[in-house]
C-alpha cells in the first residue's frame, strides 16, 4: 500500500468517525432505578437532559435513598451510552488495519 492510499483511507475513516460522532451526539439514553420511580435521560455526550421522579419516591425523611436512586439511574444511562458509542466506533475501526503495536482506541 502506498502513502497516497494510506492517506485516502485515513481521510475516509476520519469522515466516518465524524459522522458517527455526530449521529451519537443526537441520541438519548434513559436509565431507571427504584422500579422506574427515578428516570434520567442523557444525551450522546453524556450530559443529563431530563430527570423524572415519581412522587412516591420523594420522602423528605429519607433523602439518601433518593440520592442513591438518582446515581443508579444516571449510571445506567451512562453505561448504555458508553456501550453504544464503543459499539459504533469500534465497528468503524474494526475494518481498518492498524500497524503492529497499535490498539483500537475504541
Amino acid at each position: 500500500m502506498n502513502i497516497n492510499q494510506i492517506m485516502k483511507q485515513a481521510q475516509m475513516m476520519q469522515k466516518k468517525v465524524e459522522d458517527a460522532q455526530a449521529s451519537l451526539s443526537e441520541k438519548e439514553y434513559v436509565g431507571t432505578a427504584g422500579g422506574d420511580m427515578v428516570e434520567i435521560t442523557i444525551d450522546g455526550k453524556g450530559l443529563m437532559k431530563k430527570i423524572a421522579l415519581s412522587k412516591e419516591i420523594v420522602d423528605p425523611n429519607d433523602v439518601e435513598v433518593l440520592e442513591d436512586l438518582i446515581i443508579a439511574a444516571f449510571n445506567e444511562a451512562k453505561r448504555k451510552q458508553d456501550e453504544d458509542s464503543q459499539g459504533v466506533m469500534g465497528g468503524l475501526m474494526g475494518g481498518m488495519k492498524m500497524p503492529a503495536g497499535f490498539k483500537n482506541p475504541f
